[in-house]
């Protein structure tokens, strides 16, 4: 793995407050040594209207730099007006934070466009282990043990917002969070897909599907089922108003056939679930969903035939219709880059950059959907300390405009 070590203190994301003089014309020698040239700045000659479309397109880490150059400048960029013009700028590629405690919610931000990682502190969740789900600028924490305190946050501004406890068994066996932002709007959905035992039946699972309107405030539970066979995991996304959610097999059928994908249309809400199962692309060790560009995508670690269990590589597919079109597959010298790679990994995505990681080391692989070129980040700022240190994390789009 290459790259060197290139971090930055999240002091810069958190204090833009600071006043400073306005930035005046400069002079420099010129080649002939003696003369003095006038350099008058651009930026004095320049209407802010034209300063602001050009500092929108600076990167996010870039525009809080910007905002410490001049008062002019950090008056831009803490205005209202700009913080709107953002929204008509192209997205920003996704920053990918990773926990480096398992006990603590501390860690850096990777930032694919200067290469960097910032070290910032997450608002309102309180341990690694919450599941967490992202879009849009936006990001979703539930907590682990009662899975019923939720907060939505923009991790970049640290805004943040309690939603109301949702209904459903508080204690499920298994969750599975997803949010879907509205750019335009700025409106989101939050889904919840709770599944739990029926008591003294292995392979019969209650299943609860519960919907988070944020422009009615109001949670709702649209469809509860018992499924036999099948029992929910914690995998969910929302793509283009279809809910997707992987479920997993109790038992009964071959080993390789574990895994079942489940389509949810949230506005015609069909059952039973059952008609919508879709097979997944051979046998998996494990399956992670998300959204780049309303279209669904998985990373999938890919089982040996003989034994499902056993990874042997990593493969990246989109979902056609009912179909999976096979995107790409993890070069050996960059699967054998993880080291001991275990079944499960984590990985996100979002735009069109996708993110892998082993949860046994800090090392965090790029995948670019477009350019189809995989890619190792630079080096994060921490190092494995002891042998059974876990790492993890997930990818967010940094705005500055989209509040909760």
């Amino acid at each position: 793995m290459k790259g060197e070590a290139s971090w930055i203190s999240g002091h810069c994301f958190d204090d833009m407050s600071k006043d400073i003089g306005d930035f005046e014309s400069f002079t420099e020698q010129s080649d002939d040594g003696n003369k003095e040239t006038a350099v008058v700045s651009a930026d004095l000659i320049l209407p802010d209207d034209l300063l602001e479309r050009i500092l929108a397109y600076l990167p996010i880490a870039s525009i809080f730099r910007a905002g410490s150059v001049c008062r002019r400048w950090h008056e831009i960029v803490s205005s209202k007006r700009f913080l709107r013009n953002l929204s008509s700028v192209l997205s920003q590629k996704p920053w990918y934070f990773m926990f480096t405690s398992s006990d603590e919610p501390v860690g850096y931000a990777y930032d694919p466009i200067l290469r960097k990682w910032y070290g910032i502190k997450l608002p309102c969740i309180q341990t690694p282990n919450w599941f967490i789900a992202s879009s849009c600028g936006l990001v979703c924490f539930m907590d682990n043990d009662s899975r019923s305190e939720l907060h939505i946050c923009n991790p970049i501004t640290k805004r943040c917002r309690k939603l109301e406890e949702p209904p459903g068994v508080k204690f499920s066996d298994y969750s599975a969070l997803s949010i879907s932002g509205n750019r335009t709007s700025h409106n989101y959905t939050v889904s919840i897909v709770k599944s739990k035992q029926v008591p003294g039946n292995f392979f019969q699972w209650d299943l609860s599907i519960h919907i988070y309107d944020s422009e009615t405030t109001m949670w709702t539970t649209s469809l509860t089922e018992v499924l036999t066979g099948w029992r929910g995991g914690d995998e969910s996304v929302i793509c283009d108003g279809v809910l997707y959610f992987l479920i997993y097999s109790t038992g009964g059928g071959t080993p390789g056939n574990r895994h079942r994908l489940v389509t949810y249309n949230l506005t015609s809400r069909s059952s039973p679930l059952v008609r919508s199962f879709i097979l997944v692309p051979g046998p998996l060790t494990c399956g992670r969903l998300m959204n780049l560009k309303e279209k669904l995508v998985m990373v999938g670690g890919i089982g040996k035939q003989d034994r499902p269990d056993i990874i042997k590589g990593i493969g990246i597919w989109v979902l056609d219709g009912r179909n999976w079109v096979e995107v790409a597959r993890m070069p050996n010298k960059f699967f054998q880059g993880f080291g001991e790679l275990d079944d499960v990994f984590a990985s996100s995505g979002t735009d069109n950059l996708i993110y892998i990681q082993s949860y046994g080391a800090p090392a965090l692989l790029v995948f670019d959907m477009n350019r189809k070129l995989w890619k190792w980040s630079t080096k994060c700022p921490v190092s494995k300390k002891f042998p059974l240190q876990l790492f993890t994390g997930f990818c967010f789009e940094p705005r500055l405009e989209i509040a909760p």
